[in-house]
């Protein structure tokens, strides 16, 4: 098989806002449920390893199933907000979707599976539907036996294991009545044998662990409680002659076939201060020939804390043996927990998405902060490389700005993305940015101001000592000596305020204790500590840490951010807002250095939807809802005066190519041509044809389409040229679709466009590259080679990153060479 054009070189995403949607399985990969994929983590590459894409809905649920013996999974079980229950195997190295459950009808909110053989799996599933369906799945066909309807009530979580010492197979469900269901699977079909009552609200999960022969069930609820129950079989030879001084926890006992099982209380644990929502076992490991069972629960809750508990040596108290959690900060809480196969690592992903990873240090027994990949948990808008090709900044729905660079380690080849810095969290939707210079952006959200930020000392620092860039380089490129140190946002504000030297030094913790008299004392502004980083922060600092002071706000447009531009002379910022007006679709010019608005391009009669500068800096590029395009021309300026833009070529609803929406416009680097592409599926390359002069140089000659009409089969959401030609002198263009793909094409300028030859499809992203909804932005490396790496075959690859509604961000390597 020939080695793919393009290789995925980064994956950022987050975990589904579900408790159930994270598992970690035995051979180390860390399953959790992104949008409407399934990712596979890798904690110790600290990378995504594959993603899974099947479901058509939000995955809200996925479950590794284990194997008896403790080696590597190979089957994984997922259920989403599309109904579907889908079992994955691995054949091939890959893992595959082998069959897709579908019969509910509604999202499935928590998966379980037992392996019975080595060929044959149980699976439970539950949905909002009111039911618990069961499955048999073996050959890559699954069934379903029954459907267990919970009336007007809804379970939460199911859990499914062995009764001890027999093969038939126990199901425990949770949910909003407060109780815990156990059913027993009796001639095929599950029935219910007892309720266990005690929690006082709705149970959140469920999970059986099984230690010398016996069976132990765990449930947590809203009622900040975990209990943990005994199921044991009853011997027949118990001795009645108890004396009545000792106390004993009732029992509840039932039948099976013949063999008498109880199951008892064994403690209730009360420590978390608000809902509990995931609990799990430590894994079971294999000692020898035998397979052990550590009692250890870890509990992880809404208030930002995960416990771990187990029973004392001498005297079998169950006791909470670990807290970590996140402190401060304007975050929701948990939503589950996982623990690492050797017990060493656990981890909890939070109500943003956040996945929380903390590792025990063998030497000292204690628990520290472990690196783990991030991303938006909502659609991701725009992203922009800073000029140099060493970092992105991406902005998205869910109203971050984030900052991702590769992480050079000392002594390690493998170069891995992180996220650095998140130098804004607003108060609404992001929509765009553009870069103005190195260690300056504009970004535009869902409100009429534009925000212009300035990266602080402490990020350039600690940029340098991540991606091992000498500091006097960086601090050369900026006029970085009056930079404040970071920036933090007031309580009840949008605007981040730097923080300078002098406001850390004022907040000393001497002064404290002394004197509360004025109230700036008591209550202070600044929560911003500078960090001295040698690896990416976490989550708490990254929230916190690591916003960049905002220098100058925009105001002049009438409606919510749509695009923004910047020329590569950081001279001026264009801007487009929502507009259902032709006088509302105008493009404001800004002033890169007073940030004074210059001018007003009114062409359009509906949204801008794009806009580009040329390379060269003498033409803006918009296109536009109103399916037209424009070119506007720049004059020459005086040194006094700003330079002022005048229409010099656009089309007309007469004289319009395109029938639908124009999404997406670039430049090639040489300004000879420029791409549209549009909701009609076609994408065209213009120009001055024939000239081989850059656009806007030759008077009188009109901007006519160059190449062919090229139909690229789904709606054409956004397109990029490279800034590199490939080795037969063609451009190289990758165009985002609807549905998530990315196509690569080379085009040649040819004389004769009848032939239709000028167009060649060169590479496409396969199932589990692709994103899995619409493409928002592409954006080619401005530099060759692959961000992070020396060497002289640099030469030989680009880079290209996407962002998609789908919450994710990837970046690929192609090597241009060998197209």
């Amino acid at each position: 098989m020939a080695a793919p054009v393009m290789d995925t070189c980064h994956v950022s995403c987050c975990a589904n806002r579900t408790p159930n949607v994270v598992s970690w399985g035995r051979g180390g990969l860390i399953a959790f449920g992104t949008c409407n994929s399934v990712a596979l983590y890798n904690p110790q590459e600290i990378r995504i390893v594959e993603v899974l894409n099947k479901h058509t809905g939000r995955v809200n649920a996925v479950k590794w199933v284990h194997k008896q013996d403790c080696s590597p999974e190979t089957q994984l079980v997922s259920g989403g907000s599309d109904n579907n229950v889908i079992v994955w195997e691995k054949q091939d190295g890959k893992f595959t979707a082998c069959a897709v459950c579908s019969g509910h009808s509604g999202p499935v909110c928590a998966v379980d599976a037992l392996s019975l053989s080595s060929s044959q799996l149980l699976v439970a599933s539950v949905s909002s539907d009111s039911t618990v369906k069961l499955w048999t799945y073996s050959s890559n066909t699954a069934e379903c036996f029954q459907t267990v309807s919970f009336g007007s009530g809804f379970m939460m979580d199911v859990s499914l294991a062995l009764l001890p010492g027999s093969r038939v197979p126990v199901l425990a469900c949770g949910g909003d009545d407060s109780r815990v269901h156990l059913y027993v699977q009796l001639n095929s079909q599950f029935q219910r044998l007892m309720t266990l009552t005690g929690h006082e609200d709705w149970i959140r999960c469920v999970e059986w662990a099984t230690k010398d022969g016996e069976l132990w069930l765990a449930s947590c609820s809203q009622d900040c409680l975990i209990r943990v129950w005994r199921l044991f079989a009853k011997t027949a030879t118990e001795p009645d002659q108890q004396t009545d001084t000792v106390i004993k926890m009732k029992e509840n006992v039932f039948q099976v076939s013949g063999d008498e099982f109880a199951v008892t209380l064994e403690t209730v644990l009360a420590g978390h201060e608000n809902w509990v929502y995931g609990i799990h076992w430590q894994p079971p490991s294999v000692k020898g020939d035998s397979v052990e069972q550590p009692l250890k629960l870890l509990s992880a809750s809404m208030d930002k804390t995960m416990i771990l508990w187990g029973p004392e040596e001498d005297s079998g108290m169950w006791v909470e043996l670990v807290r970590v959690g996140e402190v401060g900060g304007n975050t929701l809480g948990f939503y589950g927990c996982q623990m690492s196969p050797d017990g060493f690592m656990i981890l909890a992903h939070a109500f943003h998405g956040a996945l929380h990873l903390w590792h025990c240090d063998s030497n000292q027994g204690e628990w520290r902060p472990s690196v783990v990949i991030s991303g938006h948990f909502n659609a991701v808008q725009d992203l922009s490389w800073d000029p140099e090709g060493e970092f992105i900044i991406t902005v998205g729905s869910d109203q971050t700005t984030r900052l991702f660079t590769p992480w050079i380690r000392k002594g390690c080849s493998e170069v891995t993305w992180h996220e650095i810095s998140r130098p804004q969290i607003h108060g609404y939707d992001m929509q765009c940015l553009t870069m103005v210079g190195r260690f300056q952006f504009v970004s535009g959200a869902d409100e009429k101001v534009l925000r212009v930020f300035k990266a602080p000392r402490n990020f350039v620092e600690n940029f340098a000592n991540i991606s091992c860039t000498s500091l006097e380089k960086l601090l050369g490129c900026n006029d970085i000596a009056d930079l404040p140190e970071g920036a933090s946002t007031p309580a009840l504000g949008l605007s981040n305020k730097a923080v300078f030297q002098g406001d850390l030094t004022s907040q000393s913790p001497l002064q404290d204790s002394e004197d509360f008299n004025s109230l700036s004392n008591q209550y202070k502004e600044s929560y911003f500590q500078p960090l001295k980083l040698t690896e990416p922060p976490t989550e708490d600092d990254l929230l916190q840490n690591t916003l960049w002071p905002e220098v100058q706000k925009l105001y002049g447009h009438g409606f919510e951010m749509f695009c923004l531009a910047s020329d590569s002379a950081r001279t001026v910022v264009a801007s487009a807002c929502k507009a259902s007006k032709p006088e509302h679709a105008a493009i404001l010019l800004w002033s890169a250095t007073s940030w004074k608005q210059v001018q007003s391009l009114p062409c359009h009669s509906l949204t801008v939807t794009q806009m580009a500068f040329s390379p060269n800096g003498r033409l803006l590029l918009a296109v536009s809802r109103d399916r037209t395009w424009s070119l506007w021309r720049r004059g020459n300026a005086d040194s006094n005066t700003e330079a002022s833009f005048s229409l010099y070529a656009n089309t007309s609803k007469d004289t319009a190519v395109h029938t639908r929406i124009i999404w997406s416009c670039d430049w090639s680097s040489d300004s000879k041509y420029f791409v549209t592409s549009s909701r009609d599926k076609k994408v065209i390359i213009w120009g001055h044809c024939g000239s081989g002069v850059s656009v806007g140089e030759c008077e009188g000659e009109s901007v006519t389409p160059c190449s062919t009409i090229l139909d690229v089969g789904d709606s054409a959401t956004a397109v990029s040229i490279c800034p590199y030609l490939c080795s037969d002198q063609s451009y190289l263009l990758a165009v985002g679709l609807e549905n998530g793909k990315i196509v690569l094409y080379k085009w040649r300028p040819s004389e004769d466009l009848s032939s239709g030859s000028d167009w060649s499809r060169c590479g496409e992203t396969d199932a589990c590259q692709s994103h899995t909804l619409t493409l928002k932005r592409l954006r080619w490396r401005p530099r060759a080679g692959r961000a992070g790496h020396g060497g002289n075959e640099e030469r030989a690859w680009v880079q290209l990153a996407s962002a998609g509604a789908d919450n994710v961000v990837k970046i690929f390597n192609i090597k241009i060479s060998a197209l």
